[in-house]
């Protein structure tokens, strides 16, 4: 059976590991030991590592088929994910693996104005958070064509589920923007996320972007207005677009600030995916029949 290695085991890795174990034998790179018990459980092999310590890699040489590499990059060192460049040098110390799928953000695009964005839009990252996965989807690509290894970039927008909604958000009543300057804002149900992943294992082509995105066309606080309303939530209040700036995070503002509508034909067509979950509707509609 190949032998696949999971980075970054958070919870769209989990949900994707039942896809996985038909198929692969799974191991599942873990800093923290205390994990190890549940991902055993679930039928993976854990193995004791952390990307920002290398010489904890030593491991994972060799070791893998294929790769999933969900990691996020660390804060607060610039714009370089070391943790990336970390993980492709231990790869490089023994037989590399053959395919490697890489979960990026849709925010390498920066503020598109709510123009619809395909694949071959160039990256224009304007926050470190997409100036650090702009890093990695080069050093990624630079390797897997020096290496000859097919490697697949997902670049992902918010991630939802039913345990992944805005729900504190709305209780804490932060405010949206006002509809005529809001932004446009993207969506992808985890379940979906973690089959786009695996398909991309299978069916990705070489050195391929694709965008693992719904069908939504929401604005921001449609999105939250549409959460508010399937949980007998009060809807947050509408400010113009300086006033919320000044009253929310910067953390926050960098995603409230960028308006962009990712297109998703090359995803259905080349990897073969139906959407469980085509909208944010959905999902909230199911929501309510079961509650």
């Amino acid at each position: 059976m190949k032998r696949l290695l999971i980075i970054g085991c958070g919870d769209v890795a989990l949900r994707a590991l039942p896809l996985l174990l038909p198929h692969y034998r799974v191991y599942a790179l873990l800093r923290n030991p205390a994990r190890h018990a549940e991902w055993r459980a679930k039928g993976a092999i854990p193995l004791a590592g952390d990307l920002d310590d290398r010489a904890s890699l030593a491991r994972i040489a060799g070791l893998a088929d294929a790769v999933l590499h969900f990691a996020p990059p660390a804060a607060g060192r610039g714009t370089t994910d070391f943790r990336t460049r970390n993980l492709l040098a231990a790869l490089s110390l023994g037989t590399l693996p053959k395919h490697l799928v890489y979960i990026s953000t849709s925010g390498v695009y920066g503020d598109c104005g709510g123009a619809p964005v395909s694949e071959t839009r160039p990256p224009h990252p304007q926050t470190v958070r997409g100036q650090l996965r702009a890093n990695a989807e080069r050093r990624i690509r630079e390797w897997a064509i020096r290496n000859r290894v097919n490697a697949s970039i997902l670049r992902v927008p918010g991630i939802y589920a039913e345990n992944r909604l805005p729900l504190e958000r709305l209780r804490s009543g932060t405010p949206a923007i006002c509809a005529e300057e809001d932004s446009y804002t993207n969506h992808i149900h985890a379940n979906d996320l973690a089959r786009i992943a695996t398909a991309a294992l299978h069916l990705g082509k070489p050195n391929r972007v694709y965008h693992a995105s719904d069908d939504s066309e929401l604005k921001m606080g449609d999105y939250f207005d549409a959460t508010a309303d399937a949980y007998k939530l009060p809807r947050p209040s509408r400010l113009p677009r300086a006033e919320v700036e000044r009253s929310v995070s910067p953390a926050l503002w960098s995603f409230m600030s960028e308006s962009r509508r990712l297109l998703n034909r090359r995803m259905k067509v080349e990897l073969r995916v139906r959407l469980r979950y085509p909208t944010v509707a959905s999902m909230l509609n199911a929501l309510r029949d079961v509650r």
